[in-house]
């Protein structure tokens, strides 16, 4: 339990006050204590979902490669496959998702109150969401940096030439605050930035000139990019100035559904070492001799009774989703259109830091 200025606060059960708005220190009241202790008083997550029928996952209103829908109207990005991942352990079933929609301002908000049962949406862990919010931050699906975009007619090279520029950026962010951070550690004397509710909103004042530069994080510069009237127009300049480490979010005080959205990535992350895919995977499963692997894959061990779902939840992440190469090539690869380097995200075998303990 947490305590906030005398008021208790743990997992989803808010009693008092709790913040809404961390990074700007301010206290709000909630509307939504009766529905987050109903939801506490219903059992753990995990109990909930299964008797919802769904997992009701938080996403993107839209961000290409992350969180969007498709051109079949059918969401998609390597946020939504975590989703899916999560959905595949419980029931072994990916369409067993109910998507939320929901904006920088909303996100947490809606997991706090039992709305959402994770979040799943591009959203940086911090001390103070982690520490003050009552989330847990499970694992990190997208190591990450903010950076800027301007017009290449600018003739801007640096983000440090941006003295007097007008930069649009989400309000309610990391971003907003690092760009403030940034502007005054650099004595760069940028104007007051324009803020706005949603990336949708920021991105089109930026395209219409309204402003001299878009900053948000720099996967999601590329994602905006594609989103743009003339995108070859545009370039990302070279300094990433944060650490932004992006990854689901969930309530504090659940550790089991913790501990299920945690191994769901994992579980993608460790079949890439193993060179499990969605394509041979029935064959290793039937012919490893890997103890790992069979762990894994539920042919020894009970490794899922563990966590409260079957034994089969790792092959089924894997048969449905992928493994975590499969998820980034066609989301956010080299199979995608934003065409991002693996970078961070490489596995730690290859330079990276996706790193996943053992399954033991």
């Amino acid at each position: 339990m947490k305590t906030i200025l005398g008021y208790t606060l743990g997992g989803a059960l808010l009693t008092g006050l709790a913040v809404a708005g961390a990074e700007t220190g301010s206290m709000q009241p909630i509307s939504f204590i009766a529905k987050a202790q109903a939801q506490a008083a219903g059992g753990p997550t995990l109990e909930n979902i299964k008797k919802y029928g769904k997992l009701r996952c938080g996403v993107n209103t839209g961000l290409a490669g992350f969180g969007a829908p498709n051109d079949k109207g059918e969401w998609a990005g390597l946020d939504i496959d975590l989703c899916k991942a999560v959905a595949a352990a419980v029931f072994g079933d990916v369409s067993k998702v109910e998507y939320k929609p929901l904006n920088a301002e909303q996100r947490f908000t809606a997991l706090q109150s039992g709305e959402v049962d994770m979040v799943s949406r591009n959203s940086t862990w911090t001390m103070s969401r982690d520490t003050q919010l009552g989330l847990d931050f499970p694992a990190v699906n997208y190591y990450d940096g903010q950076g800027f975009m301007v017009r290449k007619e600018a003739g801007v090279k640096s983000a440090l030439e941006l003295k007097g520029a007008t930069v649009c950026v989400q309000e309610g962010t990391t971003t907003e605050k690092n760009l403030g951070d940034y502007d005054k550690t650099n004595n760069i004397g940028m104007n007051p930035p324009a803020k706005f509710k949603d990336s949708d909103q920021a991105r089109g004042a930026y395209d219409e000139g309204r402003c001299d530069a878009y900053t948000t994080d720099a996967s999601g510069l590329a994602a905006e990019r594609t989103a743009l009237k003339n995108p070859d127009d545009n370039i990302i300049l070279p300094e990433i100035i944060s650490k932004e480490p992006l990854g689901p979010a969930v309530r504090n005080g659940d550790s089991q559904w913790a501990d299920i959205v945690r191994w769901s990535f994992f579980a993608m992350v460790i079949a890439e070492e193993k060179g499990i895919t969605q394509a041979n995977v029935d064959q290793i499963k039937s012919s490893s001799q890997d103890p790992e692997v069979r762990r894994m894959l539920g042919v020894e061990d009970k490794m899922g009774e563990g966590m409260g779902v079957g034994n089969d939840w790792a092959y089924n992440i894997i048969k449905q989703v992928g493994n975590y190469s499969e998820s980034f090539e066609r989301n956010v690869g080299k199979n995608s259109p934003l065409k991002l380097e693996r970078g961070l995200n490489a596995l730690w075998t290859k330079g990276g830091l996706q790193y996943a303990p053992p399954i033991r």
